[in-house]
């Protein structure tokens, strides 16, 4: 699928960047260019110490910012797919710096969407999150204004041969940030800050995040929102399952914090359709009716409509996580030396 391709990966030097530029040199040995754009110099020159261009002679570095037109409309001449990973992420950072994360999260996806389509760019996959849906926080609210854009985008490509896709998924397991090595950082302690005993969240892996955003870059023929369908874990288990000896201290609700998170809303639900490994919420299209847009997509994924009043989100989440599943899991995509 991508080898002798050109492959562009904004904010390529994250957690999913590393993971995706991983897999794809492992599984397509003769990718044409993989290019790495981001603005920190620092963690280029260390990624470049992990897959150095004289070994990876695909691999490419290029300093920008989303912010930057011009500079993205050079970093995507004779490029096929971009991934879109950039963004401003940390809940209180967005909230203290509300326009900053605007201009990356917002306006970054826009230049984007049209620097793509005028660099004759074929697919782009962007990177949603679970706080997008029903968002109550602004950079939940910068996402869902960014998935929109991109699934707009198809309507507006012309004659262009280009289409646009999302993946919405939830907590990655042990990346930068994250709640799971903020625990076992603080495992030592004796205490462990639980925000609320009823709290729930989703899990992912890395690996299966990229998967999914390769089964986007195969399948998808525009405008849809893929979820995938993932096990919950009850933030107590987590706790037990890191320092079953720690104290779990509650300290409330985070402001811009739910108790459950969502990834398929109740109103989204009547545009969704399930397959065996996902769920995907299908765009609104000009000049057809949404049945017609659903007639399409069901027949293409071989898919079934959702049950009526049907909701995704962590608390009623069909698969729960014990806690010596997660223990497994933090050993095997987390630490290997993991030991509770």
């Amino acid at each position: 699928m991508l080898n002798n391709k050109s492959v562009l990966i904004t904010g390529g030097t994250g957690s999913f960047g590393k993971m995706f530029t991983k897999t794809l040199l492992k599984r397509y040995p003769d990718i044409k260019k993989l290019i790495i754009l981001s603005r920190d110099e620092l963690k280029q020159f260390e990624m470049a110490q992990e897959f150095p261009p004289q070994t990876y002679p695909a691999m490419r570095y290029y300093i920008g910012d989303v912010r930057d037109k011009d500079r993205l409309k050079r970093a995507f001449e004779g490029v096929d797919v971009i991934i879109h990973a950039a963004a401003l992420k940390q809940v209180p950072t967005a909230e203290y710096n509300p326009f900053e994360c605007i201009k990356t999260n917002v306006l970054g996806a826009q230049n984007i969407i049209e620097t793509a389509i005028d660099s004759g760019v074929k697919k782009v996959v962007a990177l949603s999150t679970d706080k997008a849906a029903a968002p109550i926080n602004l950079y939940g609210a910068t996402k869902l204004c960014s998935d929109k854009l991109f699934v707009a985008a198809n309507n507006m490509k012309g004659n262009h041969d280009i289409n646009f896709s999302v993946v919405r998924y939830g907590n990655v397991m042990g990346s930068r940030g994250s709640v799971i090595p903020f625990f076992m950082g603080r495992k030592n302690t004796g205490i462990l800050p639980i925000t609320h005993a009823d709290m729930t969240r989703f899990n992912i892996s890395l690996e299966e995040g990229v998967d999914l955003v390769l089964y986007a870059l195969e399948h998808a023929i525009g405008g849809e929102i893929f979820v995938p369908k993932i096990p919950s874990y009850r933030i107590t288990d987590l706790a037990t399952a890191i320092a079953p000896n720690c104290k779990q201290e509650i300290v409330g609700i985070r402001p811009g914090e739910k108790l459950h998170e969502e990834m398929i809303t109740l109103t989204d639900s009547f545009n969704t359709i399930k397959t065996h490994k996902h769920y995907i919420i299908l765009p609104s299209m000009p000049f057809k009716t949404q049945e017609q847009v659903m007639e399409k997509y069901l027949k293409y994924y071989n898919a079934q409509p959702v049950a009526k009043g049907f909701s995704y989100n962590s608390g009623e989440n069909d698969v729960f996580l014990s806690v010596e599943e997660i223990r497994t899991l933090i050993k095997n995509y987390v630490d290997p030396n993991f030991e509770a």
